[in-house]
């Protein structure tokens, strides 16, 4: 199995993102967008927002190949700046197609300079999509969407699951990765509490955690874990399973 590393070098790195500094003080509070100015940062954002964000790109990478298919689509839903799809385009020897969508224009530049530094070697599209107004997929064997389900307004959120297992071939799979709420306040309230010391190790101050949380309110709407699970089931997955769980953030597969 290769290894992964990332072969930007310092310099480039430098140039391509600065440090998410999106929330600090002179904040203006709105609803979280991912605009240019977070595309600048997100990932040094997600880096330092997300608990074991590289371990969990790397598991990805590990089962997508035991479901990509040669011939066949691989679709990554809410691909932000790339950084699943080069995972991917690595690990994976068939020769698939692959196809990025994202919401956000500013973010797939971001993802095609990086592209064209880790020289991509497989082919791709990226395009734009709002999921909140649907998605179309077709002869697809591997759907990732890491972080993005929970951004989807829940009175859509079934569909686009379903449009997804629609646009899936048999024994296709899904990787999910979300943040979790738990229907124990308790649990709940301690999950949340070590999420934010998390954060704090990693720099951010009280007022940054704050300021996001306070932009997200009514952007990242998480489910319980049995939620996600009774979605996956009832649009017609036969296997699903968790196969990373930290605090209120895990991966889910699901297998048609």
């Amino acid at each position: 199995m290769p290894k992964i590393t990332n072969r930007l070098t310092g310099k480039n790195l430098a140039n391509l993102f600065e440090r998410d500094e999106v929330f600090n003080q002179s904040y203006s509070a709105a609803d979280f967008q991912f605009d240019k100015k977070v595309a600048s940062v997100f990932d040094d954002m997600v880096s330092r927002s997300v608990p074991y964000y590289l371990e969990m790109q790397r598991m990805t990478a590990e089962l997508a190949q035991d479901f990509a298919v040669s011939g066949t689509n691989v679709y990554d839903i809410g691909c932000s700046t790339g950084t699943t799809m080069i995972m991917l385009d690595r690990m994976l020897k068939p020769k698939v197609k692959f196809i990025g969508l994202d919401n956000s224009q500013e973010m797939l530049a971001k993802a095609e300079e990086k592209f064209a530094l880790e020289k991509f070697t497989h082919p791709y599209e990226l395009g734009i999509c709002d999921l909140n107004r649907g998605l179309h997929l077709e002869n697809a064997s591997l759907v990732t969407m890491l972080l993005t389900l929970q951004f989807v307004r829940p009175l859509y959120r079934e569909r686009v699951v379903r449009q997804i297992f629609d646009g899936m071939n048999d024994n296709g799979c899904l990787i999910l990765i979300e943040k979790l709420t738990s229907e124990d306040s308790l649990f709940n309230r301690l999950f949340i509490d070590h999420y934010y010391d998390f954060k704090k190790r990693n720099g951010y101050s009280e007022t940054e955690i704050a300021n996001k949380r306070e932009a997200l309110e009514n952007v990242l709407i998480p489910y319980r874990m049995e939620e996600n699970f009774e979605l996956l089931r009832e649009v017609g997955f036969k296997h699903v399973e968790v196969f990373f769980r930290w605090y209120n953030f895990c991966g889910i597969i699901a297998v048609k």
